[in-house]
């Protein structure tokens, strides 16, 4: 590949050799080049990653789950990731140096992780330790950088998934008065309130405004919750719940925890993506639901369950356009680039990075 077609594919046009391509012929050319390069490629997909590209994962699952079993593959040279950006730098911490992370396109973000920066969670730690002292574990949840996993671990917290954050706040809460929970606001609030902790009792840090939020007395707070939030799962509203139970009044409604509180007060069951593909499979046929978490992984859904109706609680919802950045031509384009011994999108952290959070991944792993 020359100069200038590396450039455009850093820019996300990729070159012609690719791009000219039918739809089946890149289909070809990918199992082709899986054939040749066998074990010593693995491609992890997450589960709202576009059918095109999941038809060619080795392991699909949730982003934890797929940097663990890409470490458990230690003959694979080249992981390519097919998710967003914090899921590779995951994926690279926990592997070996021998292996090389990739992601196909380095759009592929998260708005959510982008929520919180590391001098952003620099200067609210400094503010925090002004406000309440040493009475403070930061907590964030594994959709966040490599800096503010590090960032936690280096300061005797921890990692959470939406599938163990009861378990790990009700650990924080009992190591420390208060907890930081970053970078999603929704997550940490309806686990917190699950586990009995009041509205009073929890504020929320404002990084655009580097202040604290909250009415009432300081010294009652005992969750700080960022200000992010996942641009999909915000936008599932009381609204669309009313009109499915308007419409389908035998229909059960499931969300994702990263919905806003009152969306999941209001629907029926709600769990970690994990949480909700199990719910749909072990429901009986001729079973209802409404599902509300992404839409790619709600068709998925849809087609692997004919004998259920299943429809997204909100049907004007889009795909989430960071995951949508990973597509077929460019997964082809970086095992091509594999193919010609110059792999391109390589994802490293630092060891410093790295070393802090390992440690904020070990204490959660400890204790679930």
């Amino acid at each position: 590949m020359g100069l200038l077609e590396e450039l455009t594919a850093e820019a996300g046009t990729l070159p012609e050799s690719i791009t000219s391509l039918t739809e089946q012929e890149m289909e070809m050319r990918v199992r082709e080049i899986k054939r040749v390069l066998g074990e010593r490629l693995f491609i992890p997909g997450h589960h709202y990653q576009k059918d095109e590209v999941i038809q060619f994962a080795d392991a699909v699952g949730d982003s934890l789950q797929l940097a663990q079993i890409s470490s458990q593959n230690s003959e694979a040279e080249f992981i390519v990731f097919c998710g967003v950006h914090f899921m590779a730098e995951t994926a690279d911490i926990l592997t070996g140096d021998h292996q090389e992370v990739i992601l196909p396109d380095m759009r592929a973000g998260c708005s959510m992780a982008d929520m919180a920066d590391i001098h952003q969670t620099e200067r609210a730690w400094a503010k925090l330790q002004d406000y309440f002292g040493d009475t403070i574990i930061p907590l964030t949840y594994v959709n966040s950088t490599a800096a503010i996993k590090s960032f936690v671990g280096k300061n005797g917290g921890a990692t959470v998934t939406s599938s163990n954050a009861h378990k790990m706040v009700k650990w924080a809460l009992g190591k420390k008065e208060r907890i930081l929970f970053l970078p999603d606001q929704h997550l940490g609030r309806n686990t917190a309130a699950d586990l009995g902790v009041q509205e009073s009792e929890m504020a929320v840090w404002d990084p655009a405004l580097n202040s604290l939020i909250h009415e009432g007395e300081m010294a009652g707070i005992k969750v700080i919750l960022w200000k992010g939030h996942c641009s999909v799962h915000e936008n599932f509203t009381e609204k669309n719940i009313e009109q499915v139970r308007n419409t389908h009044p035998d229909m059960k409604i499931i969300v994702h925890p990263e919905c806003r509180r009152e969306v999941v007060e209001k629907s029926d069951m709600n769990g970690s993506t994990k949480f909700i593909i199990e719910t749909i499979k072990n429901a009986p046929g001729g079973s209802q639901w409404a599902i509300g978490t992404e839409m790619n992984l709600v068709k998925r859904l849809i087609k692997e369950h004919p004998d259920k109706k299943i429809i997204s609680l909100n049907p004007y919802m889009c795909p989430c356009l960071t995951m949508n950045r990973i597509d077929l031509p460019h997964l082809l384009w970086s095992l091509e680039n594999i193919m010609e011994k110059t792999p391109q999108n390589i994802i490293k952290v630092g060891k410093d990075v790295s070393d802090g959070a390992i440690l904020a991944l070990d204490r959660m792993l400890a204790r679930v």
